[in-house]
This record gives structure tokens, C-alpha cells and sequence, in this order.
């Protein structure tokens, strides 16, 4: 097991695209060859990830492990540094295997027949820069990582997406791509400042002292991360590339990429610029706030299912965000307990949306109505998905949120209490409309009598075996998750105590 610690992550993060190369050699037309191909790669690198998981020292999870450093651009002092710690594997254990679950999940489910290479390259491609984003501890290689699911992502939507896809496409890059001129340019800023990429060595020694410049650095990295959250009012691109995506790119958009922009926070903007992380604390709670209120009345506005479930995303980020913003143990704990837990959760319902499209050729809610009777094993699963999503307590959606809530009573860092007592009691209204619009949706989705057009004449499958393998990980982790927190809690907790160091505890 001992290469693991040199060869690991770099064989976990970079099997994909080895992967997405061997299927650009093979036959066109081989659609279930190329299936293996790039379900076996993709396989491969999470066994590698479940090794990394298991010679992970949990009893130092504050401290970075499984290191790899040499150099890569000496001309710039840019070098391969990557590792991992207790906040970054589990967003690296989930990437994996929400990216493989979407390879078993493409057996049954490739949107256009006869590309199928092109659409699992694609899909290889973006697992690797997902993977990569959360192991990287230089910020030239993070960026590059940050910035290669952009161009996959913007292939899957525009060539595989719906009636109004190049649209979504189009919009979805240059949000993205704005966000990350900004990113870079502050990136650069730390370097000219730290003379340093690399982010270990910029968190213990900080190489800006608090004042107009680093405040203004901060905007930057704000800008970059808060449009890949996508935090109000940043957040525009989302529902229309949701909406307009493949299954497995919207799964993979919610699971995976979103939590590319508060990991960034976490790791990179946060501990290297305390003090404007402190001075921007209380804006950036306000905005979450805002976007968690938003995020659910807007539900209550959508006819498309799959509209709705995207809007949800604004909402549950949300709480990701004010968790970070109160600068306390609780709250940033409970900020990467609630990125898992929407990976899980969110990513079993687009994976849900999806296939009702297939079956229904619908995402209309108003067509659609008593699954429960006609496909009851399907219906059931909607049901469990849409509670864990609203945070019934016992099911993983219910911790993130209730942490990001306590942390709010008392935050740390010098943050005015009475501010975020009141964004607190704004957050709990969000829970209160969020349990609405979830639980309204199901009793037209779920619950009533079958429409007619699907009633007589049509014979809607239940749950198919390929998809129980797909969804079946996600079913028993989002239960796992919320009846024993501490299987992530015990985890992040040194971690998150290391970083609030730069805090002052």
C-alpha cells in the first residue's frame, strides 16, 4: 500500500482522461465497448480513491496528507503540489463516485446514439478537472483544474442539451469564464505579494497584511468562486444550464462542480486573506441569505421539475455559504457536511428527473401526478430524495443546515452576533419554505390520480436493475450520512479547527 501515498491521487485524478484518450482510439460505432472502456477507467480510479481513503490517517486529518511536490514551472515557481486533508477528501471520495455512478448510469441512458465516444470522453475529461480541483495545493494547477470541466461542461450542454441549449451553453461559459479572469488576476496579486503558488505555505505565512489591498484580492477570488457556487446574484446561469443539460451533466453540474466554488473558499480564499474574509463575512452571510429565501420562492414559480430542482440548488448552496460565512467550527463544519450531503441528495434527484423524462417525455409537473400507484418503486424514491432534500431529520439534507444555523448564533472571528442571529432566523424561514415547495411538489408528482394520457395504453417501467446500481450508493449514503453524521463530521473536524487557526481559534 505504500505507493498509494506517492501515486494515489495522481492515479485517482488523472485514469479518467487516460481513459477519454484509449476511447478516442477505438471503433465509432462499438457503443458497448466503448461503454466498458470507460466504465472500467472510470471504476478504476475509484479504487484507487477507496485505497486513498483507507490509508488516510484520521487521526491527522488537519494535516496534509498522501503529498506529492515537485516542481513543474520553475520559470514561474509553479509546481505539481498535490495532497489531501480532512476537508478535502470527502468532496475527492464523492467526486469519484458520483463520476462513476454516472458511467453505469450511461449503459441505459446516452442521449444520442452514435456519439457515444465523444459524450463518455467528455465525461472522463470533466471527472479528471473535478478530482484534480480538490486535490490541488498549488494555485496555477488549481486553476487549471478549476477551468478544464469548463469546456467538457459547455460540450455537454450545447451538443446533448434541450430545445435551448447553445443558449444555455453559451451563457454557462462566459459566466463561468468571467468569474475566473478575476480569480487569476487575484491569484497573480497573492503571488506578487507571497512570491508563492502554493497554498500550504501561503496559509501559515499570510503575505498580506490587512488593508485595501488584500480586501481587493478578495473580490477577486470572490468573484471567481461565488459565480461557480452560484451565490445570488450570481446565480443565473444555473437553473438554464440545469434545465438544458443531459442527465448525467446536470448530475454531475449539482454533485460535483458547485462545491468547486466553496471548496475554493475554504481552501484558498479564507485562510490566505483572514482579514477580508472577516471584513466580508457579514456581506457574504447577507448574500446567502438572500439566496436561500430566493432560491425556494422561486421554486414555488417553477413548472419544470427539473427547473425546480435547480432553484432548490441556490437555496441549499445557500446554507453552504452561511456556514462559511460565520467563521466558526459549527458553521464551516456543517458548510462541508451540507456540500456532501447536496451532492448526494441533489444528485439523486436530477438522476430521478431525468428518467421520468424518459419515461413520461414530461418535466411538467402539472402532467404529471400519482406515481406512487403506477410506478411505486420509482414514486418511493422521489419521495425519500424530495424529504432528504427538505432536511428531515435522520436523512443526511438535515445536518449541514442545522449546523450553518447554530454557527450563525454565534459566530466567531469578531463578527457581529445580533447581524447574524437575524440572518439565522432568515435561514430558518428558507427551512420552512423549502419543506413547502418540496412537499408540494410531491403531492402533484407523487401523490393523486394517474393522468389519463398515461393511465390506459402505457406501459411505464418501475425502476430498472442498471438503475438501482447507479442510484443504490447515493440511496444508502444519504441514510448513512444522517443517522451517523460523524462519517463526515469526523472527518472535516481537525481540519476545519486548523483552518479556523487563521482566525485566532
Amino acid at each position: 500500500m505504500e505507493w498509494i501515498d506517492s501515486y494515489g491521487l495522481s492515479l485517482a485524478t488523472f485514469l479518467p482522461v487516460a481513459g477519454a484518450v484509449v476511447l478516442l482510439l477505438l471503433p465509432v460505432g462499438a457503443d458497448g465497448l466503448l461503454k466498458l472502456v470507460g466504465t472500467v477507467f472510470s471504476g478504476l480510479a475509484l479504487v484507487v480513491g477507496v485505497l486513498v481513503v483507507a490509508r488516510f490517517d484520521y487521526a491527522g486529518a488537519g494535516e496534509i496528507q498522501l503529498e506529492v511536490n515537485a516542481t513543474w514551472i520553475p520559470q514561474i515557481e509553479a509546481s505539481y503540489h498535490i495532497g489531501i486533508d480532512g476537508i478535502s477528501l470527502p468532496l475527492f471520495a464523492l467526486s469519484l463516485l458520483v463520476s462513476f455512478l454516472c458511467m453505469i448510469y450511461c449503459w441505459f441512458h446516452i442521449p444520442e446514439p452514435g456519439k457515444t465516444k465523444a459524450f463518455l470522453s467528455l465525461i472522463l475529461l470533466l471527472e479528471t478537472g473535478m478530482t484534480g480541483t480538490f486535490v490541488a495545493l498549488d494555485l496555477i494547477l488549481f486553476f487549471i483544474f478549476f477551468e478544464v470541466v469548463l469546456v467538457p461542461m459547455y460540450f455537454l450542454i450545447g451538443i446533448w442539451g434541450g430545445s435551448r441549449r447553445q443558449y444555455a451553453a453559451v451563457k454557462f461559459f462566459l459566466y463561468t469564464l468571467f468569474g475566473s479572469i478575476f480569480m487569476l488576476l487575484g491569484f497573480l496579486a497573492i503571488f506578487f505579494q507571497g512570491s508563492s503558488f502554493d497554498m500550504i505555505a501561503l496559509r501559515n505565512n499570510p503575505p498580506l497584511a490587512s488593508g485595501t489591498l488584500q480586501n481587493i484580492i478578495f473580490v477577486g477570488l470572490f468573484l471567481g468562486f461565488a459565480v461557480k457556487v452560484p451565490m445570488w446574484p450570481f446565480h443565473t446561469w444555473l437553473p438554464d444550464a440545469h434545465t438544458e443539460a443531459p442527465t448525467v451533466g446536470s448530475v454531475l453540474l449539482a454533485a460535483i462542480m458547485l462545491k468547486m466554488g466553496t471548496y475554493g473558499f475554504i481552501r484558498i480564499a479564507y485562510p490566505i486573506l483572514p482579514d477580508a474574509a472577516m471584513y466580508f463575512g457579514p456581506v457574504i452571510g447577507i448574500l446567502a441569505v438572500i439566496a436561500i429565501i430566493y432560491g425556494a420562492l422561486c421554486c414555488f414559480a417553477q413548472t419544470d421539475l427539473k427547473r425546480l430542482i435547480a432553484f432548490s440548488s441556490v437555496g441549499h448552496m445557500g446554507f453552504v455559504m452561511l456556514g462559511i460565512a460565520t467563521l466558526t467550527d459549527r458553521g464551516i463544519n456543517g458548510a462541508i457536511f451540507g456540500m456532501v450531503a447536496h451532492g448526494l441528495i441533489t444528485g439523486m434527484l436530477f438522476f430521478l428527473a431525468g428518467s421520468m423524462h424518459e419515461r413520461y417525455h414530461t418535466r411538467e409537473i402539472a402532467a404529471l401526478g400519482g406515481m406512487l400507484q403506477q410506478i411505486p418503486r420509482f414514486g418511493a424514491l422521489l419521495v425519500y430524495s424530495a424529504i432528504a432534500s427538505l432536511g428531515l431529520p435522520g436523512l443526511a439534507g438535515f445536518w449541514g443546515e442545522m449546523l450553518a444555523l447554530l454557527g450563525s448564533y454565534q459566530p466567531g472571528g469578531g463578527l457581529d452576533p445580533f447581524l447574524f442571529r437575524i440572518l439565522m432566523i432568515g435561514g430558518g424561514i428558507g427551512t420552512v419554505l423549502t419543506a413547502g415547495y418540496l412537499l408540494w411538489t410531491l403531492q402533484r408528482v407523487a401523490m393523486g390520480s394517474i393522468p389519463e394520457k398515461f393511465a390506459a395504453g402505457h406501459n411505464i417501467p418501475d425502476v430498472r436493475p442498471l438503475e438501482w446500481m447507479a442510484w443504490s450508493p447515493l440511496l444508502v449514503l444519504i441514510l448513512a450520512a444522517g443517522v451517523y453524521p460523524k462519517l463526515v463530521l469526523g472527518v472535516t473536524d481537525e481540519a476545519v479547527q486548523t483552518l479556523l487557526g487563521a482566525f485566532g481559534g
